[in-house]
């Protein structure tokens, strides 16, 4: 009930944030009852319905990492001090976060749920001439568990994952959690393990496109290597984005050079994971298209919804990232203003920042492009 009336309180961009979160929500759970009724129409061979069901991770990890993204920067979730003495403390707001996701997810379900009946003719006749009758499958009844366990999906992993992200910190003896001062983070260490990862992913790439004509061979092992490389380059991300903090601020660096450096080490963690994977997006994007024009293949309209639904949520996750990013330095922009410097030089630093990082994770997109579409043109 709380979490209801903080909806209903928020500001317009927390209420359009969490509409993006329903109907990514509404997307997945849409694509999910498809597979659904692709497997009740059998006779069908088990794998090509296991690599449908298996093509919906992708759309579904993309919308659980949007929802703890519109999370962690939602301000009726965000701990303050003074919050337990009111029972508000992290566990509390933990759950509060959880149940928001979970309202969430719960109303893009519903809308899928309505969505997907109404084309099937289940409501009120068929629609659009009953062209989306065979492919839903009409007529054909279907599991109401399977059902109810296909739409739980989101709101469940989206509430999990979000309870995850706020869970209270590890206090001493005699501290109430949360009320550590803050200290500076090291640098992150999955940078190795990141690119190991993207390594590996690329090898069974080619190991399981080996034999194959073209974009025909991209099985399940295929999908395997590219969410191997995504998870790379998610870890790696962190660490890349620190490095290059750390390059801008060697060799005599000015206050401009200095103030785009920390700052991107303090940020390193908030959005390198984003970029990480919005470069695992991209270049898959690239080599998929850059294949579709050696070799025309049909895509079919469902094909292209989860090829949107990745798209769409990796670009609202990093433009949520940054805005987290910019709430975290907002005391630190406050203070520098008071100091005297100019909101020039800040602009010119948050203009730098951007300017390096599209100037190292670009080249690394089209790389990973490249060698994800290599194993498939033989």
């Amino acid at each position: 009930m709380l979490a209801l009336r903080l909806s209903r309180g928020s500001h317009p961009l927390v209420l359009l944030r969490r509409l993006l979160v329903a109907a990514a929500s509404a997307g997945v759970g849409f694509l999910l009852l498809c597979t659904l009724a692709y497997a009740v129409t059998g006779p069908h061979p088990a794998d090509p319905a296991a690599q449908r069901l298996a093509w919906c991770l992708a759309p579904l990890a993309a919308t659980v990492q949007l929802a703890v993204a519109v999370a962690r920067t939602d301000p009726g979730t965000r701990p303050r001090q003074g919050l337990s003495a009111v029972g508000l403390g992290p566990v509390r707001m933990s759950a509060l976060a959880a149940a928001s996701t979970a309202l969430s997810g719960v109303l893009g379900s519903a809308v899928a749920l309505l969505f997907f009946l109404h084309l099937r003719g289940d409501l009120s006749g068929t629609p659009f001439d009953g062209d989306a009758a065979e492919l839903l499958a009409a007529g054909e009844p279907l599991p109401p568990g399977a059902v109810v366990l296909l739409l739980a999906l989101v709101p469940v992993l989206g509430a999990g994952a979000a309870a995850l992200a706020f869970r209270p910190p590890r206090s001493r003896t005699g501290e109430l959690p949360g009320d550590e001062p803050e200290r500076p983070a090291g640098a992150p260490t999955g940078l190795p393990w990141g690119v190991a990862l993207t390594a590996v992913g690329v090898a069974v790439e080619s190991y399981t496109a080996r034999g194959t004509e073209g974009a025909s061979g991209a099985t399940g092992g295929v999908l395997a290597g590219w969410t191997l490389t995504a998870v790379g380059l998610a870890m790696a991300g962190p660490g890349i984005v620190h490095l290059c903090g750390r390059v801008l601020q060697s060799v005599r660096p000015g206050a401009m050079r200095l103030l785009a450096g920390r700052a991107l080490m303090d940020d390193a963690r908030r959005i390198g994971r984003p970029l990480g994977v919005a470069c695992a997006v991209v270049s898959a994007l690239i080599a998929a298209s850059a294949l579709a024009g050696e070799r025309p293949q049909p895509f079919g309209p469902l094909t292209a919804l989860g090829a949107a639904l990745v798209a769409a949520c990796t670009v609202a996750t990093l433009l949520t990232s940054a805005v987290e990013a910019r709430q975290a330095r907002a005391a630190t922009r406050a203070g520098l203003l008071e100091l005297g410097a100019s909101a020039t030089l800040l602009q010119a630093t948050a203009l730098l920042r951007a300017v390096v990082l599209l100037a190292v994770f670009a080249p690394l997109t089209w790389a990973v492009a490249e060698l994800a579409a290599l194993p498939l043109r033989r």
